[in-house]
């Protein structure tokens, strides 16, 4: 049986969540965009947990739903990595170019889903989200 988009997405986002990532975003682009369904947003504290998060990513992904990437991007010596899934989307940023690129903002009409997940960010209850918000 196939895996749906939203159970790919909750996938990656348990994953990036188990390897200690901040901020975990995961905002519903099904009737927003023709790129994907969903994009994962979180953040690393460090090149080797951007590193760490990627790979549990595409293992948990892999393992849980029968998938791989169809790419992944700025894996080395970058501050943002991207693990294209087609459906799913994942970026996995350091905060300055989360605080950059502001992807939450750019999409900001979108749902947002609560996975409940410990390093989510808080609707309206986070300083970091309002700062991203705002940049």
């Amino acid at each position: 049986m196939a895996v749906t988009p939203l159970e790919l997405a909750r996938t990656a986002a348990i994953a990036a969540d188990d390897k200690k990532a901040a901020d975990i975003v995961v905002i519903d682009l099904s009737q927003a965009s023709d790129i994907c369904d969903y994009f994962v947003i979180c953040t690393a504290r460090s090149k080797p947990h951007s590193d760490a998060i990627v790979e549990e990513v595409r293992e948990k992904v892999k393992a849980n739903c029968n998938e791989r990437p169809l790419s992944v991007e700025g894996k080395v010596g970058s501050s943002w990595a991207l693990i294209d899934f087609g459906v799913v989307v994942v970026h996995v940023f350091r905060p300055e170019s989360r605080d950059y690129y502001r992807l939450e903002r750019l999409w900001g009409d979108a749902p947002r889903v609560d996975f409940g997940l410990e390093g989510a960010v808080e609707e309206g209850d986070d300083k970091q989200a309002v700062a991203l918000q705002e940049g």
